[in-house]
């Protein structure tokens, strides 16, 4: 069962600023961070961890500001995810992906569309899901007089059980035609299935999902118009967008884990017998670990930075997003997960030179740092990130837009 303690935001100042919004979500990481360890062993449906989110506001970051939400853009959003998955590398995913789904309608919908969701998304606080898995045999998608319908099954369906609304995919039955649209996550015939049991993230609700004719209004696919879709190349920043929000929590639970670690090494390790130093923190090789390790994430946290700023620039003109500027900003965004995978790696398995034998008991949970980092690094392979980069180099070559490029 979650144990999050509740904790009344109404009383506190509404943040207004992206610096008032990072303090907030550094906030509600210092809550999640009190039994962050325990829930991680306990593995229960984060539904407590979730209304922390909605109480405190964070879901609506991305919101108009005239409905209620943050007037925030993807800059800030990535300093919060960072925040939050320090405390708690689940909770900063299951955030991280609540925003993707959220912007899912502005990437691929009309304006009508988008204007319209984002409101009541606002208004609600919703918290969003997916049911996207391009890995999976395609849902097929039916037409039914006014109605769409969806039926089949992915594996993973991050923030199934604990979302209000869940981002749908398909493709047209008989054609190549692909169809987004957001459903209600109580929807008869999508039922999320209890089977997410993996070594890390364990909280991410990441289970499968089987739709069973899920039925939706024409209307509500994403980006058609008279049953026909609207092409921008704006739709296909889908990849690095997402790629990035992965970036920034892994880089918040490596964050996490080099504070957890030290805080470890002040407070509890002891220093080696034949060291010649009364406390741990003076040993000479783990003043060395600490520098070597807070150099190279700070400098992939620097790159991270700089990359959202680039990216914030296509999200700001989305009309004039070109082949050219999409396929740059995928290989800057390739550059730094492949950085930022091997960093946080290293991170989370090193900390452990520093804190020695007694820190690595259960009840400590340093290693879920390390898990939560080695689970979803598997995402894709880091490898296709550095050939991404790796053709760009010498001849220009801009990577292709597909589900993972």
């Amino acid at each position: 069962m979650s144990t999050v303690t509740p904790t009344d935001w109404s009383v506190r100042p509404a943040p207004r600023t992206a610096e008032d919004w990072t303090a907030r979500a550094a906030a509600v990481a210092a809550v999640l961070a009190t039994d962050a360890a325990a829930r991680d062993r306990a593995g229960a449906a984060p539904h407590a961890e979730v209304r922390l989110l909605k109480d405190s506001g964070l879901v609506t970051l991305l919101g108009p500001a005239e409905h209620g939400g943050g007037g925030q853009n993807w800059i800030t959003a990535h300093h919060v995810v960072r925040e939050i998955a320090k405390a708690d590398g689940s909770i900063g995913q299951l955030l991280g992906y609540h925003y993707l789904w959220n912007w899912a309608a502005r990437l691929v919908g009309t304006r009508e569309q988008w204007e319209h969701l984002e409101a009541e998304a606002a208004r609600n606080r919703w918290f969003f899901g997916g049911a996207v898995n391009p890995r999976d045999e395609d849902v097929v998608v039916t037409e039914d007089g006014d109605d769409l319908v969806f039926t089949g099954r992915k594996s993973f369906s991050t923030g199934s059980r604990v979302s209000d609304v869940t981002v749908l995919e398909g493709v047209f039955e008989g054609t190549d035609r692909h169809v987004f649209a957001i459903v209600p996550s109580d929807s008869e015939g999508l039922t999320f299935h209890d089977d997410w049991d993996n070594i890390g993230q364990r909280l991410t609700e990441s289970g499968s999902v089987t739709l069973d004719g899920v039925r939706t209004p024409w209307s509500s696919a994403a980006g058609y118009v008279d049953k026909e879709f609207r092409p921008r190349v704006y739709n296909t920043l889908n990849v690095p967008t997402i790629q990035l929000v992965f970036v920034n929590f892994y880089l918040g639970i490596a964050a996490g884990a080099l504070e957890t670690a030290a805080a470890y090494t002040r407070t509890k390790a002891r220093s080696w017998l034949h060291g010649g130093h009364d406390r741990a923190v003076d040993e000479p090789h783990v003043i060395d670990t600490y520098g070597d390790l807070t150099a190279k994430l700070w400098a992939v946290e620097a790159l991270a930075d700089a990359v959202a700023v680039e990216g914030q620039r296509l999200h700001d003109d989305p009309d004039a997003v070109t082949e050219q500027a999409r396929g740059d900003f995928e290989v800057r965004v390739a550059a730094v997960k492949a950085r930022a995978t091997d960093v946080a790696l290293e991170v989370t398995s090193r900390i452990f030179e520093v804190t020695g034998a007694r820190s690595t008991t259960t009840a400590e949970g340093l290693d879920r740092f390390w898990r939560n980092i080695r689970t979803h690094t598997l995402h894709d392979p880091v490898a296709y990130k550095r050939r991404e980069v790796g053709r760009w180099v010498p001849e220009g070559e801009l990577p292709e837009p597909t589900w993972y490029s």
